[in-house]
């Protein structure tokens, strides 16, 4: 089964370029235009410059895995791979992406610490310095957080193949709601103090990775749940 999964795993270096180069290639695109504009600008006043460049790597994952689930399935089921050797395949390729993208974003981090944030005081990739000074948090971070992305992907992805666009409407209106009715909960009993407490108290690898992760691991757990029961 190893061998079939690895083997059904190739499908998706189709769609590399969605899966390796657009990602690298915006990223690169983003850093240079903000290292120019903050090179160009001089000193603002500020210790550092932010800039959310780095989120551009982010959104092409998750159009890699939304693309995997509406475009790459059916195409396999096609080709008589089953739902769980494909999801288990898709999985393995998460896993790699996952690891080579949150080990080359904690790299740029630190060099761009190392250098004073390229020489313009930027910061694009030391994010989770912002909220802790441990390493192990930071690399834990941007793992969870592009497991994160990858899930919410195949989630999404899952969902609109198995229900169209009646289905992203329902889980968009449904989210709204509950949104709104947890904000008007929580307002009514004065408790968004409380809450901004919890997060102020709590240790920092519970918001920063333990709840990403979590999510991330839900994500995956409904997107297979759709998937098992979708058709071509």
């Amino acid at each position: 089964m190893t061998t079939r999964v690895l083997t059904v795993s190739r499908i998706h270096t189709v769609a590399w370029p969605l899966l390796v180069a657009w990602p690298l290639g915006v990223l690169v695109a983003s850093f240079t235009i903000a290292a120019a504009i903050f090179a160009m600008v001089g000193d603002t006043g500020s210790d550092t410059n932010f800039t959310g460049g780095v989120f551009s790597l982010f959104g092409i994952a998750l159009a890699f895995y939304l693309q995997a689930m509406t475009q790459t399935f059916p195409f396999a089921l096609g080709m008589s791979v089953t739902r769980r050797d494909y999801f288990a395949a898709t999985l393995i390729v998460t896993a790699v992406q996952v690891l080579v993208f949150g080990v080359m974003l904690y790299g740029l981090s630190l060099i761009e610490e190392a250098t004073g944030g390229w020489g313009v005081g930027m910061r694009m990739f030391a994010i989770p310095n912002y909220f802790t000074s441990d390493p192990a948090i930071q690399l834990g971070a941007d793992f969870a957080f592009l497991s994160l992305t990858a899930a919410a992907g195949m989630f999404l992805g899952a969902l609109h193949h198995r229900w169209r666009v009646v289905g992203l409407f329902t889980l968009g209106v449904g989210t709204l709601l509950a949104a709104g009715a947890a904000a008007f909960v929580i307002t009514w009993q004065q408790s968004w103090p409380d809450i901004g407490h919890w997060f102020a108290d709590v240790p920092r690898s519970v918001p920063l990775v333990w709840l990403p992760a979590l999510v991330a691991a839900a994500g995956i757990v409904a997107a297979w749940a759709l998937v098992r029961r979708a058709t071509a």
